[in-house]
């Protein structure tokens, strides 16, 4: 079993004690070495298990102490991270899990709408071209949490059976699962996170004010030919969700 998989696993499973109570905020956590034996894995596979749960901020690490349950954040933390497109089925779905949470989500796909000039330019095609446009609006245990606007080149899509995201044998698996369905082998996901104001309509969607600070996320997935294959317009409310990247240190 690949080890990053295998840290991701202790991570799931000191999450689920921490959330079950058996470690309380204030409570210090068993030593690293003391983890690894318990789990059977190595020192450095417990440390980045540690180091997961620090960056969703259920842990919190103190200066030659060791490393502490923390009192729960006001905002919730949401991790973008390559992993999370490795787990299987939606991203969003996974990452809700890892919160305690029930991630659902309500969408409305239009086929053949023309690609507008910054569209075209972000998926290296044409303006006006065809694409599949969806709106979504991603809900935690039934309350919003984040609004997206995704563009797919018909001319990628076009006579398959996932030409519609969320309809067909591989609706509901996420962008990265339906284009492997077809022979498309996503490589790479590029995002640009921008601060912004909601708009009255971003507002009503999400159960905040207008003018209130949100996230917006430009995000593009590529092919391992380095060919843009769908592109997407995310939105996150500041106030109830800060948004931490996940960055893996290659030690070769």
């Amino acid at each position: 079993m690949p080890r990053e998989t295998t840290y991701l696993q202790v991570a799931d499973a000191l999450r689920a004690r921490i959330t079950s109570g058996e470690w309380s905020v204030g409570d210090k956590l068993p030593s690293r070495a003391r983890l690894a034996a318990e789990y059977g894995v190595g020192v450095n596979v417990a440390q980045r298990a540690m180091e997961r749960l620090i960056i969703e901020g259920l842990l919190e690490g103190r200066a030659g102490s060791g490393t502490y349950v923390r009192r729960p954040r006001e905002r919730l933390r949401m991790v973008r991270s390559r992993h999370r497109e490795r787990r299987g089925g939606s991203p969003f779905r996974a990452d809700m899990r890892e919160q305690g949470r029930a991630g659902t989500w309500e969408s409305h796909s239009t086929a053949r709408v023309p690609a507008p000039d910054h569209i075209a330019d972000r998926l290296a095609i044409q303006p006006g071209d065809p694409c599949v446009h969806t709106r979504y609006e991603f809900l935690a245990d039934g309350q919003p949490v984040q609004l997206s606007e995704s563009w797919e080149p018909m001319a990628i899509t076009d006579g398959t059976p996932i030409v519609l995201p969320e309809m067909g044998p591989h609706a509901g698996a996420g962008v990265v699962e339906r284009m492997r369905s077809i022979g498309v082998i996503i490589e790479t996901a590029v995002e640009v996170p921008r601060p912004a104001r909601a708009t009255h309509d971003v507002a009503m969607l999400l159960g905040i004010s207008v003018g209130d600070l949100v996230t917006h996320i430009e995000r593009t997935y590529y092919d391992i030919d380095g060919r843009p294959v769908e592109t997407a317009d995310i939105t996150v409310a500041d106030v109830r969700w800060e948004i931490a990247y996940e960055i893996g240190i290659r030690h070769d």
